[in-house]
């Protein structure tokens, strides 16, 4: 459904590329988190899908067609087939709940027939068939976006993006908005949404592909927002394959812990002549190090602020 070939991005000849080498597969019928810190390259990886921007490097197939090869006067017509949902809601205040999502059809041309039709099943799939008189100002946050989510998929699109469409909502308006896409998915709609949140990706357990500098870094199936890879076991263990079977999973952050642990826990075992020339000074040296990829959970925290960086 959507593929990319060793896809390279970059906005301008002095930044770094905003993707870097990215290849990956996602088949019909999918959800897939894109996950990652800001300016990580999940929102270009969205634009690219929908053609807003083209890439000197690499191939990109949606739907089994080759983007490159989609002149721009065909762009409308091939984004037909792509629904958009993103952090704001983007409606039209001045129409009710009915008309914004109504005008997603009546710019393609639908019948009056079809709209009458469509609208209130598309209202009913979202829960809001008894708001479709209301105007967007008289709604909450969570049922604004259900009616963004209900103008992006009622033209029946086969592909759904979703870029951080909970970044505004809590926790609890949050879940309400996943059991929508879940339930799109589940009739059928490929959905690839861009987050930061980590309690929504653990609880749905859905593909995760992780981006890093440009650069996907993890793709797991049925994955948590974290990297739960088992640890490396001990001395003497790791040649027993059941052992690294039962091993607990970690976060990333338990990881670096208990590899610091192992380390020190080797350093203490060196021969006497070895550990005098190791010197007083090694373990405060090995406490101070901090985390390899150097991000903490408050810069991860500050980086679901602004999904706009993800260009850079």
């Amino acid at each position: 459904m959507i593929r990319f070939e060793n896809v390279s991005i970059a906005y301008d000849r002095k930044s770094k590329p905003a993707l870097d080498d990215v290849s990956l597969d996602i088949q019909r019928g999918e959800f897939v988190f894109l996950v990652g810190s800001s300016g990580s390259g999940k929102s270009t990886l969205l634009r690219l899908v929908l053609r807003e921007h083209r890439t000197p490097h690499g191939q990109i197939y949606v739907a089994g067609q080759n983007v490159a090869n989609v002149p721009s006067w065909r762009v409308p017509k091939f984004r037909r087939g792509i629904g958009v949902v993103f952090q704001d809601f983007r409606l039209i205040q001045t129409k009710t709940v009915f008309a914004n999502v109504a005008y997603a059809m009546q710019v393609l041309g639908k019948s009056r027939a079809a709209i009458r039709a469509e609208v209130p099943r598309v209202l009913e799939l979202v829960g809001l068939e008894d708001k479709g008189r209301r105007l967007p100002t008289e709604l909450s946050g969570g049922e604004q976006q259900r009616v963004a989510i209900a103008r992006a998929i009622v033209n029946q699109p086969g592909i759904l993006l979703a870029d951080e469409p909970t970044g505004n909502l809590d926790p609890t308006t949050s879940a309400g908005i996943m059991e929508v896409l879940d339930k799109i998915n589940q009739n059928g709609t490929t959905v690839v949404m861009a987050t930061h949140d980590d309690d929504i990706v653990n609880s749905m357990r859905k593909r995760v592909i992780e981006l890093k500098h440009g650069k996907v870094v993890r793709d797991e199936n049925a994955a948590q927002y974290t990297s739960m890879i088992p640890i490396v076991p001990a001395a003497g263990l790791g040649s027993d394959p059941a052992m690294k079977h039962d091993a607990e999973p970690q976060t990333r952050r338990q990881r670096i812990v208990s590899a610091a642990a192992v380390r020190d826990a080797a350093d203490d075992s060196l021969p006497p002549r070895l550990e005098r020339r190791r010197g007083p000074d090694a373990a405060e040296g090995n406490a101070a190090e901090g985390p390899a990829d150097g991000n903490t959970a408050g810069e991860k925290t500050a980086g679901a602020k602004n999904t706009n960086e993800d260009q850079k």
